[in-house]
């Protein structure tokens, strides 16, 4: 049927647009060129007190980086997989640092998680992306396509929720401290829009696996019924046939 390639090529690009936008994401900090020095999840400025600190110092997916005079990062640090979010271990001080980040320890465990949860998204929507090519042709390939999106889907939302916790949660401590801070805008649309990305994948890929379930199901009822009566057409005329043989 027309309308199953049809919606499986929409949820293949609508998918593989999310997984453009977690890319983006996830090299942050850990390539240093354009666009991507422009993506940082969490900026704190006026932090000069602080010693050992850049001022402004960005938060990225796998590096702090500093800031540079076209606001783009510049001078980050060694590409460090699954950043933590601790500000007295990154700065190695407790000075003039505000008071919810000194003994405080879901900063480190959300931002850790966060960053396991990007991986595993980032590989089930790469499966999807393959198998998204059967959804064009079989029900079958819809189907576990769907299941596939489903998965990355989960991961992603659990990747985005830490992430907005993490990072919400560190800006309104830094200005509770004295501190200017923001969120990164851009980093923030990339993860839920990916996440909207999945989710309207996953429906379409289901959609596409369910298209001509009908069609079949009615085939096959029309053969088994035409069958059955060819058959009992032959026992009812087989003794007639007999017994005409027989006079």
């Amino acid at each position: 049927m027309a309308a199953r390639p049809i919606l499986g090529l929409l949820a293949l690009v609508i998918l593989a647009g999310g997984v453009l936008l977690q890319c983006f994401t996830v090299l942050s900090g850990g390539v240093d060129g354009n666009p991507e020095n422009q993506f940082y999840f969490l900026e704190a400025s006026d932090i000069g007190d602080i010693p050992n600190a850049r001022n402004p110092s960005r938060w990225t997916f796998f590096a702090i980086c500093g800031v540079g005079s076209n606001g783009r990062n510049t001078n980050c640090g060694d590409p460090i997989p699954a950043l933590p979010f601790d500000p007295p271990r990154t700065f190695n001080t407790e000075i003039h640092l505000p008071d919810q980040f000194i003994r405080a320890r879901h900063y480190y465990y959300l931002s850790r998680f966060m960053f396991a949860f990007y991986v595993i998204s980032l590989f089930f929507s790469a499966i999807a992306l393959f198998t998204g090519f059967l959804a064009l042709c079989s029900r079958l390939g819809g189907y576990l396509s769907g299941l596939t999106a489903a998965v990355a889907l989960f991961f992603q939302a659990l990747a985005a929720s830490p992430m907005t916790a993490w990072t919400v949660q560190g800006r309104d401590a830094f200005r509770s401290g004295g501190h200017s801070a923001k969120l990164g805008v851009k980093l923030y649309a990339f993860t839920w829009t990916a996440t909207a990305c999945f989710l309207i994948s996953t429906i379409l890929f289901c959609c596409a696996g369910a298209i001509g379930r009908d069609s079949t199901t009615m085939h096959r009822k029309r053969s088994t019924r035409s069958t059955g009566s060819r058959g009992s057409f032959l026992d009812t005329e087989s003794p007639r046939r007999v017994k005409d043989d027989y006079s």
